[in-house]
């Protein structure tokens, strides 16, 4: 399994930049998918914002109304829309998942994943 993210990049306070998560491999399903963040230097990642698998999302204080969770069940993708960043959304965002594993129907388990990470910086 693979958690592939792309999208980060520089930009412009009051920019905007979208980021995907395409998840790959043998799996059957994936439960929660959530966005963390990390800045260089501090060891703790912060959750940015999460979507069940029905599309609830639930979005840190930091980020409400200006970034926007979704994602493609059929594509295995998950994206987070970031409008009006701000020099403190630069970060490391990484993808994370739940995904679930089944043979022939039957549940063989639900393991989190992670990505790689993706840049995002914001100039001011």
């Amino acid at each position: 399994v693979q958690l592939v993210e792309s999208g980060g990049g520089l930009a412009q306070a009051g920019g905007s930049l979208r980021l995907s998560c395409v998840v790959s491999g043998n799996i059957f399903n994936i439960n929660d998918m959530k966005w963390y963040r990390a800045v260089p230097g501090k060891q703790r990642r912060e959750l940015v914002v999460s979507i069940t698998s029905g599309g609830n999302t639930n979005y840190a204080d930091s980020v409400k109304g200006r970034f926007t969770i979704s994602r493609d069940n059929a594509k295995s993708t998950m994206y987070l829309q970031m409008n009006s960043l701000k020099p403190e959304d630069a970060a490391v965002y990484y993808c994370n998942a739940d995904i679930v594993f089944g043979v022939g129907g039957y549940y063989k388990g639900s393991y989190n994943y992670w990505g790689q990470g993706t840049q995002v910086t914001v100039s001011s």
